[in-house]
């Protein structure tokens, strides 16, 4: 790794990254690996390799891989021609990454964060996560044999404790603000010589890319024009973002999709700055959403998708909690189930196209970020049925509803 250097995202400061170090100690930004300019696809059956062996070039710091993977990444990219023609665009994707091995996109970031940790000597890792993120690093860290640490808020829902106590983390529930836990968590980590694989970590975000190369792939590299992303800390959409720009480098593909931004309406300091072009966020004093995933008050890279957005041309948008259980209905209408932050992404399509920004020749994907079961609490927001009926009332039952 002596080789590979970690660059400030906004003041250019480089640093080495045999280190951990998430942050730059001159202007406290976000760092960033530095991109990758010569690669290509290792062509073989991809059922035989993981997503690292597939793109091999673009992890240049992870020549020899520890057996760390769950065979994360590769999840399916569904066209709904359907939606499509009844929202009047050319094409719609959905990359649904509740197909990951803890059923979200966080497996792919957990990943190579767990194996840069490894790679550097730590023996202890730990994380903030007010759910996916939790459960994918107390699992990728029982896999690996590293002693691992779990801070959540006190104020999460009490059906996603158990999901993540089951790989018998340390597990601590935490009364407080969620980014002053994340800050505080950082200062401890660097305390005790544990490795924080945080939201925006550097290798966190690397991850991350591997969805980009995939649509790619899965487009015949013909990319779409927009991607839509649910945003909490911001390291999602930046890895996204990279992902393409590094496939464009290497003459793999001839554009970068604009990156869309999803914030829900009751937590949005990215959106709020972005619509008044302000160079900064600012925290959101009280949230408040069923989108629990991005309900992220001060986000840690919320600077940095700012100036991302800018340079992409690609923009924010904001979703209201019924728009987003609408999506969620609608999304459910086509076979899938996907939490209430996942649904945004479709939420923000549908409020795009009815405010007449899309012109209808686009070609759009949404990122599902994660399964129905992380939040069944959303249930209550539908107007669901089910029938009773008696085994000797079941024929008439049935020729009612013919």
């Amino acid at each position: 790794m002596k080789n590979t250097k970690i660059i400030c995202t906004k003041c250019n400061k480089v640093y080495p990254a045999d280190i951990l170090q998430d942050r730059c100690d001159d202007c406290h930004e976000p760092l960033e690996v530095e991109i990758v300019k010569k690669g290509k696809i290792r062509e073989s059956n991809f059922l035989g390799q993981t997503v690292l062996e597939r793109y091999a070039d673009f992890f240049p710091y992870f020549k020899e891989v520890d057996d760390v993977s769950m065979r994360e990444g590769f999840t399916p990219l569904q066209e709904s021609k359907k939606l499509a023609q009844e929202m009047g665009i050319a094409k719609l994707y959905f990359k649904n990454e509740s197909t990951n091995p803890t059923w979200s996109f966080k497996d792919r970031g957990t990943l190579t964060g767990v194996l840069h940790a490894i790679k550097i000597g730590y023996k202890k890792i730990a994380t903030v996560s007010s759910g996916n993120m939790a459960a994918s690093v107390a699992a990728y860290g029982a896999k690996s044999g590293l002693k691992t640490y779990v801070f959540v808020s006190s104020q999460i829902p009490a059906e996603k404790i158990n999901p993540i106590a089951i790989y018998n983390p340390i597990l601590v529930t935490v009364e407080g603000r969620y980014d002053l836990i994340q800050r505080e968590s950082l200062r401890l980590c660097k305390k005790y010589g544990i490795y924080m694989i945080n939201s925006d970590a550097p290798f966190r975000v690397e991850g991350y890319k591997t969805l980009a190369y995939e649509v790619c792939e899965q487009t015949n590299f013909d990319v779409p024009d927009y991607v839509l992303v649910p945003n909490s800390s911001g390291g999602h959409i930046r890895g996204i973002e990279k992902g393409f720009r590094e496939f464009k480098e290497c003459g793999l593909i001839k554009k970068v999709p604009r990156m869309v931004c999803v914030q829900a309406a009751g937590c949005s300091p990215v959106y709020n700055a972005f619509i008044t072009r302000a160079d900064q966020v600012e925290r959101i004093e009280n949230p408040h959403t069923l989108a629990h995933g991005i309900e992220n008050t001060l986000p840690l890279s919320g600077n940095q998708v700012l100036r991302m957005l800018k340079w992409n041309k690609g923009f924010c948008v904001s979703v209201t909690d019924d728009e987003i259980i609408d999506a969620q209905a609608t999304l459910a209408s086509t076979g899938l189930f996907l939490q209430p932050e996942s649904a945004a992404s479709l939420a923000a399509v549908k409020k795009l196209k009815h405010e007449k920004y899309f012109r209808g020749d686009e070609k759009v994907v949404c990122v599902l970020t994660g399964s129905g079961l992380k939040y069944t609490a959303a249930f209550e927001h539908h107007k669901l049925t089910h029938y009773t009926c008696k085994l000797d009332k079941l024929d008439d039952f049935l020729g009612s509803q013919q």
